[in-house]
């Protein structure tokens, strides 16, 4: 998955309502780079091995 293609937000993705909310609650409103890489092939029901410097989601 290449930036240009990276949801700008949560809401952007496919996320259920209850965890947008929940989210937002939290103050989280944008996804770290990994978050974006791998949750959409995650809800797509893909397996997915990620690796990220300790801290960035």
């Amino acid at each position: 998955m290449t930036s240009e293609s990276r949801p700008a937000s949560f809401a952007s993705m496919a996320l259920k309502p209850s965890i947008l909310k929940a989210l937002g609650e939290l103050g989280y409103e944008l996804p770290t780079a990994i978050q974006a890489q791998t949750i959409p092939l995650i809800l797509d029901g893909r397996d997915v091995l990620g690796q990220a410097q300790t801290g960035t989601g």
